[in-house]
Formats: structure tokens, C-alpha cells, sequence
């Protein structure tokens, strides 16, 4: 538990970083431009059947008309967008996560593999596309789960502990991953993903519930709607700045493992050799007494 919040602080030390800071802009722009872009060309259409989608449901439209008799009737016009933004939260979500993965992991690790592990070998247990392949197989099964969980979204509680649950567990799933990818074999980082599972799944979870913070700017209705070009940048950002985060816990929290079990199976190996025999020369045995020559101040034997 002591590693566990060593790499916590370490971690946070390191997203002030001006290198974490910089490359966060990489992501940052990337999803800017696509969002806004997606916002363009689909945003009314969205819009429209949703809330088309909505006025068939009576349950809905007497929710809404009690929020109108509440004195609160300006939410039915931010209602169908608002949950447009709701229901492409998880798709930001996973863009940034995988972003992230992608453009800032491997820096990142780096980064703390030259200023902390300096002397830990590199033995590039996993390559490029085993990680590609990793990170896409591990996203395709959290949308999944993301899709098949959407009606239970409906049910107050459960809507604040789904998302981020799913999100935890690919956060585990890709981070932990590339964190080892460069330096441990595929050996040690099978040992390692084995041994340390509940832990690394708690940094994800945690991570995962940290990731949820920005979509309490959804919860603002019409305020957010009205400052939607310029909260959606911002929750953008802060999505990209967690992941980082959560990369570098990763990444400090992995490698600090990794080198304490190569330390620890380098002292088994010196304590399982046996000691070296006696030296030799010619026919004499060193240091050892010769059993053919008898021992001083000991008289010989007479027959």
C-alpha cells in the first residue's frame, strides 16, 4: 500500500511537469477539432431525433411537465441536448483515453524511466502492435459494456457507478500495459499484471472516477448549453490531464515493482549457488589437509 501511494504523490509531482504539460496540448487539439467538427455537421440532427425519441415516451413527458409545473419548465428545451452531451460523454471519455495511450504513454514512461529507473534494463517485452492490438481489444470490450449497462444509467445510482467503473477497468487494462511494455519482458509483465491485479485494478478505478469530474459541467443545464464552446474545451483538457496522471501512477507504480523483482531474483540466484570446492594444485588440495600427511605435533604411528 506504501508503493501504492508513493506512486499516487510521485505521479501528481510529475503533471506539473513542462513536458506532461506540453504534450496534454497534443491530445487536447486533436479531440477539440474532431468534437466541434462531429458538432457541426451532426449536432441538430442529433438533437431533433432524440428529442423526437422523447416525446414518445409518456413517462418522459410527465416528468417534464412536472418540472414545468416546479416552475423549472426551461429544462425541457436543454433536455434532449443535454443528453445528447450525456450520451457522447463515453465516447470523449475512451477518445481521450486512447489518445493519451497513443501520443503522450510512451513519452511519459520514458520520462520517468531516465529520471527514477535510470540503470533498469530494457528488455521490450512488448511491441507496438501487441500494444495497438491490446489497447483496441480492451476498448472494444468496455464499449460493450457500455452499451449493454446504458438502461441501467437510468436508475440514479447506478449511473454514478457504471461509467466510471468501466472506465477504471480499461484504464487498468491499457496503462498497465504500456507501462511495462518497454522495459519488462513479456515474462515479467505477465508476473507482474498477475501478482499486482488488484492493486493496478484500484489505480484504474480510482482514475476512472477522477475521469467522471468534468461531466459535472453537464449538471449546469442551460448555463452549460450557452457556454458549451468553451466548457467543452476545458472538460476536454481536464479528461486528457487525468489520464496523464493516471499513465504516470501507472508508470511509477509498475516500474518501482519491476525493479524490485529483479532485485529480488538476482539475491535468490546468489543465494541458491553452492560454494565453490577447494582449490587445487597438481595433486595437493588447498586449503584443506591432506589425508596422507600427518597433522603437526602429532607423533607418527609405529607398527
Amino acid at each position: 500500500m506504501s508503493l501504492l501511494f508513493d506512486s499516487f504523490w510521485r505521479a501528481v509531482a510529475y503533471c506539473v511537469h513542462p513536458r506532461v504539460i506540453a504534450l496534454s496540448f497534443l491530445p487536447l487539439i486533436l479531440m477539440v477539432v474532431l468534437s466541434f467538427g462531429l458538432g457541426y455537421f451532426f449536432w441538430e440532427g442529433a438533437v431533433a431525433s432524440v428529442a423526437s425519441w422523447l416525446e414518445a415516451f409518456d413517462l418522459v413527458q410527465m416528468f417534464l411537465g412536472w418540472l414545468e409545473r416546479m416552475g423549472v419548465g426551461s429544462l425541457r428545451t436543454v433536455f434532449a441536448p443535454l443528453l445528447v452531451l450525456v450520451m457522447a460523454t463515453p465516447l470523449i471519455v475512451l477518445l481521450c483515453l486512447l489518445l493519451v495511450a497513443m501520443f503522450m504513454t510512451p513519452a511519459m514512461v520514458d520520462l520517468v524511466g531516465q529520471r527514477r529507473f535510470p540503470s533498469l534494463e530494457r528488455k521490450h517485452g512488448g511491441s507496438l502492435v501487441v500494444s495497438v492490438l491490446w489497447s483496441l481489444g480492451s476498448t472494444l470490450l468496455a464499449v460493450v459494456a457500455l452499451v449493454l449497462s446504458l438502461p441501467l444509467w437510468l436508475v440514479p445510482p447506478l449511473v454514478l457507478i457504471l461509467p466510471p467503473l468501466i472506465w477504471g477497468w480499461l484504464t487498468y487494462r491499457v496503462f498497465a500495459f504500456d507501462a511495462l511494455a518497454t522495459h519488462a519482458s513479456s515474462e515479467e509483465r505477465k508476473a507482474i499484471l498477475k501478482q499486482h491485479r488488484g492493486s493496478l485494478l484500484l489505480m484504474g478505478v480510482l482514475s476512472g472516477y477522477l475521469g467522471a469530474a468534468p461531466s459535472l459541467l453537464w449538471a449546469s443545464g442551460a448555463m452549460f448549453i450557452a457556454l458549451a464552446p468553451l466548457l467543452v474545451p476545458i472538460a476536454i483538457w481536464i479528461y486528457t490531464l487525468v489520464f496523464a496522471f493516471a499513465s504516470l501512477w501507472f508508470a511509477h507504480f509498475s516500474l518501482a515493482v519491476l525493479q524490485r523483482m529483479r532485485a529480488q531474483a538476482a539475491v535468490e540466484v546468489l543465494d541458491a549457488e553452492p560454494p565453490a570446492p577447494p582449490a587445487e594444485v597438481g595433486s595437493v588440495r588447498l586449503p584443506g589437509p591432506d589425508p596422507l600427511v600427518p597433522p603437526f605435533n602429532q607423533p607418527p604411528a609405529h607398527p
